[in-house]
């Protein structure tokens, strides 16, 4: 997979997410290690996920790992709960926000027809 797949993915699987319930704005910088490395952030901000490109200074929290664990965790087939204390990811920052990346993989879509809704 390459940086710009991934990228790709994980602003597919986050397209459909209704945040609406999220109301404060937070940012994740994601720092990719191995296949596909560089560097996205993902943004909740008035009820929207952002999913961009690029790095993000003013973020509220750095998450480091492999683009498969990304991947997974945008797709909600992996708790980043247990990802952080398995070390599959590492995580820097306000980490009392960390807990909307969780909210995110857990949120149902807005329409209906895209992705596929976990069942948990």
């Amino acid at each position: 997979m390459t940086y710009e797949e991934l990228v790709a993915n994980v602003k597919a699987a986050y397209e459909d997410v209704d945040a609406g319930a999220i109301k404060e704005h937070v940012a994740f910088q994601f720092n990719v290690i191995g296949e596909a490395a560089g560097a996205f952030y993902v943004e909740i901000a008035e009820g929207k996920v952002n999913v961009e490109p690029y790095e993000y200074y003013d973020r509220d929290i750095l998450v480091t790992a492999s683009a498969d664990t990304i991947l997974q965790l945008a797709e909600g087939k992996l708790d980043p709960v247990k990802a952080y204390f398995t070390g599959k990811l590492k995580a820097q920052g306000d980490l009392g926000k960390a807990g909307f990346l969780k909210e995110l993989s857990e949120k149902p879509k807005k329409k209906a027809g895209r992705g596929k809704k976990t069942e948990k």
